[in-house]
């Protein structure tokens, strides 16, 4: 199978089918799917967090795809940080555009990631190196990842599973903005938290 027929089998129907297939292994497949995206980030996870609010219902479903990718942004960041000195990611952190995004994500901590990661098309696979290999603090990235994929993921799903219903009545869209400024503020708090602690480590 060459990469166009690859990123071809991925449709919404096909992934559906997939579900099915392997019904008896629960959530497992849900999870698995969103969390391969965050390193194969060819991978449409869009509609993998759309199949799994069809197949596992609108709560059930965002909570499977929130779980399996937010784990799998974690599993990059851990692994781009513990093998951060090796030889291709030392190349890595001397490219011009690469050291401008890690100061990038080094002053503006939890809100950058925060907000990167609350859309659907940014680069959130970059975003998880490019942390990995700074200097921000694991807590405030952990708040990030956990924050801004539930936001992302919740949109997607709560589209995914009854659009029509979200085009014929816009409060839904207002809701879900509403959300995401709670959990922002929250976030933001909880940072300066953060940053109270680690000053007084």
């Amino acid at each position: 199978m060459d990469f166009q027929s690859f990123k071809e089998y991925f449709t919404l129907e096909n992934i559906l089918q997939l579900l099915e297939q392997y019904a008896d292994l629960g959530p497992i497949p849900g999870i698995l799917l969103p969390m391969m995206e965050a390193f194969l980030p060819m991978l449409p996870l869009v509609l993998f967090v759309m199949a799994n609010a069809a197949a596992f219902g609108l709560w059930k479903g965002f909570l499977i795809s929130w779980f399996g990718a937010s784990l799998g942004a974690l599993l990059v960041f851990f692994i781009v940080r513990r093998l951060g000195q090796q030889r291709f990611f030392k190349f890595l952190t001397k490219h011009h555009k690469v050291k401008k995004l890690m100061n990038w994500v080094e002053r503006h901590g939890f809100g950058f990631i925060f907000l990167l990661l609350c859309f659907p098309f940014s680069p959130s696979s970059i975003i998880n190196i490019v942390a990995g290999l700074s200097r921000v603090s694991i807590q405030q990235f952990i708040l990030a990842v956990m924050l801004g994929k539930l936001v992302m993921i919740f949109t997607i799903s709560f589209i995914g599973y009854d659009l029509k219903s979200l085009i014929e009545q816009p409060l839904r869209t207002i809701f879900v903005l509403i959300i995401m400024s709670i959990l922002w503020f929250i976030g933001k708090k909880i940072e300066v938290r953060l940053d109270v602690e680690n000053h007084e480590r």
